[in-house]
């Protein structure tokens, strides 16, 4: 039986692009995922393994990947609204930092892992904060940094989060509340300094109540202080000073002028 060319040039044509339709499937049938990929295999909708990285297989139709990258996310908490535990009202805002380390839960577990994370880490850090008095958010910083990264961790931890830390970056307060805390500041200085003094006196009178005490068991020490006094104030002033001569110089001022009525 006689056949038509034109069977063979359409069966060719057929031939061909089909061809080049396997050649492009087996093309998009391999993937290249980097040292920081993974990629979550589903076959017919059931997850099947994690692969990468390198190249890999994806059987087409049949199967499907999803990327995961595993680097360390650094997210910018926006400045939230906190209200602390003296009702003060503070603007805060803080830096997340986080890693997938298990992209099979990143991915099953929930739908959109850096969304619920960010979201996460608002209302936590506006819970955590708002248990705290102004005082302490502002001193306590690395307490509270440490709080809020368990916290995280410990419920991102169903989705293969890990959080590696979070750093609350600014605390900004109103005009009048900053003037507030600068009148305790001076206040506090103040009440610092008087506490001080009165320590200073304290130890003064304790050291004077010794010399005295030394001083009554010896009546001679309390003469010579007395001319050590007389002779300062001769040093500092010329002009006449008049002073009483205490009772308990006249016995040694006896014995000198019997010493010089002898001579």
């Amino acid at each position: 039986m006689y056949e038509a060319p034109g069977d063979f040039s359409n069966l060719f044509v057929i031939l061909a692009a089909a061809g080049v339709i396997l050649f492009f499937i087996l093309i998009r049938s391999f993937r290249i995922l980097w040292e920081f990929e993974r990629g979550v295999i589903f076959t017919l909708g059931r997850f099947w393994k994690v692969k990468g990285p390198g190249l890999i297989l994806v059987i087409p139709f049949i199967q499907k990947m999803m990327r995961v990258d595993l680097r360390v996310v650094v997210f910018d908490i926006p400045t939230q609204e906190v209200i602390s535990r003296d009702n003060v009202s503070l603007q805060v805002n803080a830096v997340l930092y986080f890693r997938v380390m298990d992209p099979q839960k990143a991915t099953i577990n929930v739908e959109d892992y850096f969304e619920a994370t960010s979201q996460l880490a608002q209302t936590t850090l506006r819970s955590v904060l708002g248990q705290h008095e102004l005082d302490v958010i502002l001193a306590e910083r690395e307490k509270l940094n440490a709080s809020l990264q368990n916290i995280l961790d410990e419920q991102t931890e169903a989705w293969g989060i890990k959080v590696t830390n979070v750093e609350v970056k600014q605390v900004d307060l109103n005009e009048s509340m900053i003037r507030a805390i600068a009148k305790q500041a001076e206040a506090e200085r103040d009440r610092r300094a008087k506490v001080i003094h009165a320590e200073g006196e304290l130890q003064a009178s304790t050291k004077l109540l010794k010399a005295a005490q030394v001083m009554a068991q010896q009546p001679q020490t309390m003469t010579l202080r007395y001319l050590q006094t007389l002779g300062s104030i001769a040093e500092e002033n010329n002009s006449t000073i008049v002073f009483p001569l205490p009772i308990e110089l006249m016995p040694m001022m006896e014995s000198m002028l019997k010493g010089k009525k002898e001579r």
